[in-house]
């Protein structure tokens, strides 16, 4: 994901943790209510002065916008937390066992995949 995009991702984020809408940031920090939705979607550059007002109106500092967790946008996949919430529950044997079947499983549903592509119609003659 390009820089602008993951900025305006955090940007939203900390919007909405702060229960603000579009308007209220952009009267906090002297801008417009569609250049702060353009910001969230990354379909503009900012300028370190805005974002800094931007940072200040939400109350953190400009670096917490970079702070990247490549592990935050799992958040939209529900059922991925619901398997690590599952997991988390069992003990270290139980976690092994789960990763051991997982493995196996996607491993040889690749293999087979692999294998039926590569599957041609036997053209020898005898």
């Amino acid at each position: 994901m390009e820089t602008t995009k993951l900025l305006g991702t955090k940007i939203r984020q900390f919007r909405k943790l702060r229960g603000i809408t579009q308007e209220q940031l952009a009267e906090a920090s002297d801008s417009t209510g569609s250049y702060i939705g353009k910001l969230e979607r990354g379909e503009v550059n900012v300028q370190i002065k805005t974002l800094e007002k931007i940072a200040e109106a939400l109350n953190t500092n400009v670096f917490a916008f970079f702070d990247y967790n490549p592990y935050e946008e799992l958040k939209s996949q529900p059922w991925i937390w619901e398997c690590i919430h599952i997991l988390s529950q069992q003990n270290e044997a139980g976690q092994n066992k789960a990763y051991r079947i997982l493995k196996e499983l996607f491993t040889s549903s690749q293999s087979e995949l692999l294998e039926s592509n590569s599957d041609t119609p036997d053209t020898h003659e005898e």
